[in-house]
């Protein structure tokens, strides 16, 4: 296990219970576009390690890992690392980047993830990116509702998951969000 650094930063951000779902991380500064908030962190891990710890997660609707490249994953289950809180969002006003080293080779270890605001953000406003998940496995009515939205957005898919599988199962399930 590989630790990440954390930059050191003035609080700008704070964990509170949110609308949404759970714990959320609310602005307690204002944001421009395109500034950085919170840099996502924890232990590196492979995602062969990943699998192993965690594989049992794709049935649960939650996760504190964030692929960080072919190599490794950040892994927020452990320690109190606060961007793990933050939600996800049909509408959101923020978006995770990952930046790696300005070398030829850079090192894989050292990518670091940023949350960046997509837009002007006020204090008090709750910070949301789409996480977009996709899994390799096969999408199912189930799943989409496991890994439910729950946004609030008038654009809210209902689903975490995203791309062609998740608009297969909504065309051939169009009561998918129902449940059985």
């Amino acid at each position: 296990m590989v630790k990440t650094k954390q930059a050191k930063q003035p609080l700008k951000v704070a964990r509170r219970r949110s609308k949404i779902h759970g714990n959320g991380v609310f602005a307690l500064v204002p944001f421009r576009k395109g500034q950085r908030i919170i840099e996502y962190t924890g232990p590196l891990i492979s995602h062969e390690q990943a699998d192993e710890e965690y594989s049992g997660d794709i049935e649960s609707g939650h996760t504190f890992l964030f692929t960080l490249n072919e190599d490794w994953v950040i892994d927020a289950n452990r320690g109190n690392h606060v961007a793990k809180w933050i939600n996800t969002g049909c509408e959101p006003n923020a978006v995770a980047y990952v930046h790696s080293e300005r070398k030829k080779k850079p090192d894989p270890k050292k990518d670091r993830v940023w949350i960046e605001a997509l837009r002007s953000i006020k204090p008090g406003e709750e910070i949301i990116y789409d996480y977009g998940f996709d899994f390799e496995v096969k999408y199912t009515p189930k799943l989409l509702r496991t890994w439910a939205c729950r946004c609030g957005s008038p654009k809210c898919t209902g689903t975490m998951l995203k791309g062609k599988k998740v608009k297969e199962v909504m065309r051939k399930h169009p009561n998918w969000q129902k449940g059985r």
